[in-house]
């Protein structure tokens, strides 16, 4: 009986043990595999992440790296299909597949090409760029853009139409990964693919010169205001009630502004005016309800913004100002402009008359009902003590 325990019990334990064994190498090997797949699909998603090895797309190049190759659509237009490959593999795609944007064509010949014109052509890619950048692809669904193409416009751009998917560079970026100063001009160059007329004023306004010429990462580009993936309406009521404090965010910066000498209470001298004073009372109650009192922009331009002490169209010549203010008052006379004190808070070496009425006032006010509190208080005490006294003389006389 002894003799036979061990050969029942050893085959049973190494089948159970052999069980364990495949069991631990599949979980091993799916783990390996989910891991390799998460990490694939982070390094598309990701363009930090250095690819060491990069897909062989040689097979393509073979005939796309020949320059001067295109295609003739049906109505008579052409695309250029060449591909660079020293300046795709500079660029930020280089450690992508051709197959991964374009896994419609993978054997030779090609599928017949269905877009008519060279707008279609690229609009048949307009989602591809989804699949690695889905949160850049979120944000535009939401923009400006992205309406003009719900509203059936073909020219409303797509990701292609400012990122060249075959020569894109590596985009710099600020700490808070937003593009660089030093990306501001290219950006600015990208916009003016379809809005040409608004750049080439823009060049000319002391924030483009700063762009354009002296690279000053101080002064606000296209994307500044207006956003990049998630570019909204700028025509819109809420764009523009949002538009001083937009202004704000660089003007109220002592760290910039003081290199400038540029008054930084722009903001508190804009909204304890009445026209700020009502743009902002429309901004927090009825955002959807539009004023016509003045905002930044209305007074010192939008693209075409120039210095405040420009000689020949700065807001500071008496002149200038005055234009500015007959586009609200028609009647403003020629000393109408004195009334405002240009962004400047009353100081006794600026504007010391409206500092010390300002003081006087601030004196005077409190002065006069503060004695006028004390004369109420005493009279209710007197009040007080007469009523009392003539209580007690009341219970007196009751007694007696």
């Amino acid at each position: 009986m002894r003799g036979t325990v061990p050969r029942i019990v050893f085959p049973l334990l190494a089948v159970l043990a052999l069980m364990v064994l495949s069991i631990g190498i599949f979980l091993w090997s799916s783990h390996v595999g989910s891991v390799s797949a998460a990490s694939t699909s982070n390094l598309l998603a990701d363009e930090s992440v250095p690819v060491i090895q990069r897909p062989d797309n040689s097979k393509c190049l073979s005939c796309h790296a020949a320059p001067g190759r295109v295609i003739t659509l049906p109505d008579g237009n052409t695309v250029s299909i060449s591909v660079d490959p020293e300046m795709y593999d500079q660029g930020v795609h280089n450690n992508l597949a051709c197959q991964v944007c374009h896994p419609n064509i993978a054997e030779y010949p090609h599928p017949e090409i269905a877009a008519k014109t060279v707008r279609e052509y690229t609009l048949q890619y307009g989602k591809t760029c989804n699949q690695c950048h889905p949160g850049q692809a979120e944000q535009f669904s939401d923009s400006a853009h992205a309406k003009l193409a719900e509203e059936g416009n073909i020219n409303a751009p797509i990701c292609a139409d400012c990122h060249d998917p075959h020569n894109q560079p590596v985009i710099q970026k600020d700490a808070n990964g937003d593009p660089a100063p030093s990306e501001n001009a290219v950006i600015a160059e990208a916009c003016a693919k379809c809005h040409a007329a608004v750049v080439d004023e823009y060049r000319t306004s002391v924030h483009g010169q700063g762009v354009f010429g002296e690279f000053n990462p101080d002064v606000p580009a296209c994307h500044d205001c207006h956003g990049i993936h998630n570019i909204s309406t700028a025509r819109s009521l809420e764009f523009r009630l949002n538009s001083p404090q937009l202004c704000a965010n660089c003007h109220t910066r002592p760290d910039i502004m003081n290199k400038y000498g540029i008054s930084t209470d722009v903001m508190d001298t804009y909204i304890s005016d009445f026209h700020g004073t009502t743009v902002t009372l429309f901004e927090r109650t009825s955002p959807d309800m539009p004023t016509n009192k003045p905002v930044c922009y209305d007074c010192h331009g939008i693209h075409n913004i120039l210095a405040t002490d420009d000689p020949a169209k700065g807001l500071q010549v008496k002149e200038n100002m005055l234009v500015m203010c007959q586009r609200c008052h028609p009647d403003a006379s020629e000393n109408f402009p004195a009334s405002w004190m240009s962004h400047y808070i009353a100081s006794p070496d600026r504007y010391p008359l409206v500092f010390y009425v300002q003081w006087f006032y601030r004196l005077f006010i409190p002065g006069v009902l503060g004695i006028m509190g004390l004369y109420v208080l005493t009279d209710l005490l007197r009040r007080v003590g007469i009523t009392g006294r003539e209580k007690s003389k009341a219970e007196k006389g009751k007694e007696g």
